[in-house]
């Protein structure tokens, strides 16, 4: 069984391709019989799990899971021009950067599932970091695919005696 780092050779933005031309059809023939929503929620459960899964292996592959590593892994998501971004801040605590062309969106909007290539793609972001370490968080507010200019991406861990502070201070009503 090929890894996922061997399917990604093919670039990941060629990958979603395959996956949302497979899937689409069968969430419409599922939507039908099942109802759409409930369908969507399905779909979005097992993606976000193999999302959390794939940042996991990401993390054992690199052998750390710190954000300087995990911002040097991007390149399968960019390749062939898949995403253009913008760095504005990358230390080990904080790696902000905006997304200012999003060819997965644009790929999504020509297939006109949207819905489904936010599930795919834009769904996955927080749990993937999640799993590549859980003590960092993903905030955005923002996707091209909401029809935003840029996605703000902005990843947070805490440093250590935050954290453990943070941790004491929950605690207390």
């Amino acid at each position: 069984m090929s890894s996922d780092v061997e399917l990604n050779e093919i670039g990941v933005l060629k990958r979603r391709e395959i996956e949302a031309r497979l899937l689409a059809p069968i969430v419409d023939a599922l939507s039908d019989r099942f109802g759409r929503q409930e369908v969507l929620e399905v779909v979005r459960n097992v993606i976000t799990g193999i999302a959390r899964r794939q940042g996991r292996e990401l993390a054992t592959r690199l052998g750390r899971n710190d954000l300087q590593a995990y911002g040097k892994s991007v390149e399968p998501w960019t390749r062939n021009d898949a995403l253009q971004l913008r760095i504005l801040d990358q230390n080990e605590s904080v790696l902000n950067f905006d997304v200012t062309k999003c060819r997965y969106a644009e790929l999504y909007r020509s297939l006109g599932i949207e819905e489904l290539g936010s599930i795919l793609s834009c769904d996955r972001d927080a749990t993937f970091i999640e799993g590549f370490n859980g003590e960092i968080a993903l905030e955005r507010k923002h996707t091209i695919l909401q029809g935003f200019s840029a996605c703000d991406f902005r990843y947070r861990k805490p440093p250590a005696a935050q954290s453990s502070n943070e941790k004491q201070d929950s605690g207390k009503t």
